[in-house]
């Protein structure tokens, strides 16, 4: 099962009623954090949740709105005594950009790992799930991130007892590992059945409509995508600031049916975003307006 809270909704300033832009999950007693805006500290202590099991903090890009938060976070880790390796990943530039904001944090209990991307579509495996980075397009360098939870085929019992494999080791085969039994190598494959359908969250903010965010987010349980605007006639603003509007979202929604899209990143000035959902239902039925500490429990679908 993987827990996923969008703990800040809002773009450019905090307000408040809307902290700045970050989204948690928490699977089998790991946290990733995408983005750390002002304000990421109360939304989580808000939402009950801790910030011990982070272990890996991502970044779309580095203005203000998506990091600021971070020095605080760190510092409070440190604080909690935490001694395990944290991994940052992010675009090009990530150390210089977290080393500046840690003069204010310089020393920590723990170390840090960088990862920055280089590539326009990257993976990183962490903690039995993984983060496909993909780039947009903002005014700089920004990515987005798909949590992607793989799960393996169904244990076959009877190709277990053809192949004389004891019980005491069909958990090792599940897990991925060979055993040996009456003489012969088996391997997974061997026992188990084609891959099901895992668990998939695609986060996307700050950027232009473009093919890949479609691409990286077909078919996924929750489709988390920025919508900066939702006043009609924003459009040539959008454009000008490379973000997006509600209706550009749902076209991109609409192309890669996700079971659900949650809208985020709100400007300032978009006092009420439900005001224009209908409009947006329109383009792709399930649309939902979101604000901060809205959650899901997103759960392996039955055979």
């Amino acid at each position: 099962m993987l827990d996923v809270c969008l703990l800040g909704t809002g773009g450019m300033m905090p307000l408040p009623y809307r902290w700045l832009t970050a989204m948690m999950a928490r699977y089998n007693g790991s946290s990733i954090l995408i983005d750390c805006g002002e304000g990421t500290q109360i939304a989580v202590k808000e939402k009950g949740w801790s910030f011990k099991p982070i272990d890996v903090i991502c970044f779309t890009h580095y203005h203000a709105d998506h990091i600021s938060g971070l020095p605080g976070l760190l510092l409070t880790m440190g604080n909690a005594e935490r001694t395990e390796p944290l991994t940052l990943i992010g675009p090009k530039g990530l150390e210089r950009v977290v080393s500046a904001l840690r003069m204010i944090a310089p020393e920590l209990p723990f170390p840090i790992e960088y990862v920055e991307l280089n590539q326009p579509r990257e993976t990183i495996e962490r903690n039995g799930y993984r983060i496909e980075a993909f780039r947009v397009n903002h005014n700089v360098l920004c990515y987005g991130y798909t949590i992607q939870i793989d799960r393996i085929g169904k244990f076959q019992m009877e190709k277990a007892l053809e192949y004389g494999v004891p019980k005491t080791q069909w958990s090792r085969l599940q897990k991925g590992e060979t055993v040996e039994a009456e003489g012969r190598t088996i391997t997974p494959d061997m026992v188990l059945g084609p891959p099901r359908k895992g668990i998939k969250v695609t986060y996307c903010t700050d950027t232009r409509p473009v093919p890949v965010i479609a691409e990286a987010a077909a078919g996924a349980d929750l489709f988390i995508c920025e919508g900066m605007y939702g006043e009609p006639g924003k459009e040539e603003k959008a454009r000008e600031y490379k973000h997006m509007t509600f209706y550009e979202a749902a076209k991109l929604a609409k192309e890669a049916e996700p079971q659900r899209m949650w809208l985020t990143h709100y400007s300032p000035s978009l006092m009420h975003p439900e005001e224009y959902l209908k409009a947006v239902q329109k383009i792709f039925p399930r649309t939902e307006i979101c604000r901060d500490g809205k959650s899901i429990e997103l759960d392996f679908q039955e055979d």
